[in-house]
């Protein structure tokens, strides 16, 4: 059997959904209790990103044009690090399958290799015993397979991963202890499962997944923002009415800048991202025909999507406050953040700009008060895609942009929109909020990039970060029994202690902080759940548990997940 260009089509659909609908189980695997964006999520986020281009191409593509689609979406819309190692493995398809009209098993042995040769590229210090080991041995065992039959290939492939994961718990000791295997394994299981039924063919895998959880899972931080709401738009308002989507596959030569340049000039909310062989052009305006008449100039077009707003906005009119409404809604806001950036060209004249993560409006503003160009809403709950932090990169008119991630789970997903970008980026890789702030407050727009490089994160690695917040799930951690919805302190990533009250685990762990070393400043950072009079009274306990020497402030972050934020320094 060999694997045409509708059935990988298929196969990558089918794996979207099977991760989708399993997304819950996967996420229930994570040992760490803390509220987080979720591997399981996140993977799920980042496959079904390739779904709607996929559901595109039509059933006589080839295996190449089906893995370029794939690997391309998914790139964009990879978030956090898991998210972003799956992309890669896929990226591995694309470039192993290029050019191929079906692929054999041969073919797909090297697409695994070259998959997972990437991922393993990316992470600076991979362990064993992640979901890099269950991609690593599944390729290793079908290489040395010699099968001829891309199904029966595929067979040994889902078997190699299933035994490698479940002896990550034998690598891992944290996974062996709590009981449960590595959730990214599971995760890429799960999606090697969905394609496996295809290969074999079956259907591909439907999603099951509600409007409801949709809205839950993805759309909380923007709740209120959809642009379609009665409150915020009237049908004759939508001037540019027709929302065009499509990929350029470039001519030799060809550049974005005079693509994207002309359809700012003739429309609005345009998002225009290039990658090496493709331009994906996101445009609403008043004219598709002229946008894809000067499209066309610079390579053969595909991936067409265009839809009519004025009808999309009647429809939801109608269809009152039911599922469907709110699963639109959720894209109407996603809508909004896309165009919350638009593109500026560099300006010569400028040196440096910058880009920051962070969520809640307080953390926002304080950013910005410190010269932050954009900043992009996420952090623990809401790792951005790849394509959002690139997005706001190339809203900064700059020769270079600094971008400060401010959480480990976000980092890898703005080293790849540092290799999308059409200016310099440099990613410090910052993995609190604390940590970017004190990084601004570093910067020396006299010295070079890469001094200020090295000294920005010199400085972000003096802060110690304390984090107040809940358990999302029972668990055992570090020999701690945990119950869901105790509050647990956290310093620097380790859970210290956990409390049945808020402020009495905040000063506590603050008091703890100020005993190490001989710290100058100790900043109170108040999430959205904690009222203005609770957050003066912690600080003043916090102030009057610290040396005299020791100077206490408070900053209204308004970030969700963690009711407060520390930094010692």
């Amino acid at each position: 059997m060999v694997i045409t260009g509708k059935i990988l089509r298929d196969a990558i659909i089918s794996g979207a959904n099977n991760i989708s609908n399993q997304r819950n189980r996967v996420d229930e695997l994570n040992v760490f209790p803390v509220p987080d964006g979720d591997t399981g999520t996140n993977m799920s986020m980042t496959v079904g990103a390739a779904s709607r281009d996929l559901a595109a191409l039509d059933d006589s593509c080839t295996v190449g044009q089906a893995a370029k689609a794939a690997a391309s979406a998914m790139l964009r819309g990879a978030r956090g690090n898991s998210g972003v190692i799956t992309s890669l493995l896929f990226r591995g398809f694309s470039k192993a399958l290029e050019g191929k009209k079906e692929a054999n098993a041969a073919d797909m042995v090297a697409a695994l290799e070259k998959g997972v040769a990437g991922a393993y590229k990316a992470v600076m210090k991979p362990t064993e015993g992640t979901m890099l080991t269950v991609a690593r041995v599944a390729s290793e065992e079908a290489a040395a397979s010699k099968i001829a039959d891309a199904a029966e290939l595929w067979d040994l492939v889902v078997a190699a991963a299933q035994r490698a994961l479940d002896n990550t718990p034998n690598q891992l000791p944290v996974l062996k202890k709590a009981g449960v295997v590595d959730a990214g394994g599971q995760g890429i299981l799960v999606i090697f499962e969905g394609m496996q039924k295809v290969f074999h063919g079956e259907d591909p895998i439907t999603s099951e997944e509600s409007a409801s959880q949709n809205k839950a899972k993805l759309s909380t931080s923007n709740a209120g923002k959809g642009i379609y709401t009665d409150d915020l738009m009237k049908v004759e308002d939508i001037t540019n009415g027709y929302c065009t989507q499509f990929l350029v596959n470039k001519n030799e030569g060809a550049s974005a800048d005079k693509l994207r340049a002309f359809a700012e000039s003739n429309g609005d909310s345009v998002v225009c991202i290039e990658d090496d062989d493709v331009i994906n052009l996101h445009v609403h305006t008043a004219d598709p025909g002229k946008i894809l008449s000067e499209a066309i100039k610079y390579g053969y077009l595909t991936n067409f999507k265009i839809e009519n707003m004025h009808e999309q906005f009647l429809a939801r009119q109608k269809q009152g406050k039911g599922l469907e409404k709110q699963a639109q809604a959720e894209q109407a806001s996603k809508d909004e953040a896309a165009r919350e950036f638009i593109y500026a060209a560099v300006d010569p004249e400028r040196d440096y700009g910058f880009v920051s993560v962070a969520a809640g409006e307080g953390l926002k503003a304080v950013f910005e008060d410190l010269g932050v160009d954009a900043v992009v809403s996420g952090g623990q709950t809401m790792n951005p895609a790849t394509e959002d932090i690139l997005a706001a990169v190339q809203s900064v008119p700059a020769k270079t942009v600094f971008v400060l991630p401010n959480n480990k789970n976000i980092i890898m997903a703005a080293e790849q929109a540092q290799k999308l970008a059409d200016r310099k980026v440099v990613v410090l890789p910052t993995r609190t909020v604390p940590m970017g702030i004190t990084a601004m407050l570093s910067f020396d727009p006299s010295a070079s990039a890469d001094d200020n490089a090295i000294a920005m994160m010199q400085a972000a690695g003096g802060v110690a970060t304390g984090l107040v917040t809940y358990a999302a799930r029972d668990s055992e951690f570090d020999g701690k029994r945990i119950r869901k919805g105790e509050i647990m302190a956290l310093e620097n990533g380790k859970i210290v202690a956990t409390h049945s009250d808020i402020a009495k685990a905040t000063y506590r762990l603050a008091r703890a902080m100020c005993k190490k070393g001989s710290p100058s400043f100790v900043t109170v950072i108040s999430g959205c759940d904690v009222s203005d009079e609770d957050a003066e009274a912690v600080t003043e306990l916090v102030r009057a548990k610290c040396p005299n020497s020791v100077e206490v402030s408070h900053i209204r972050g308004g970030q969700p997940v963690y009711y407060y934020m520390i930094s010692v320094e």
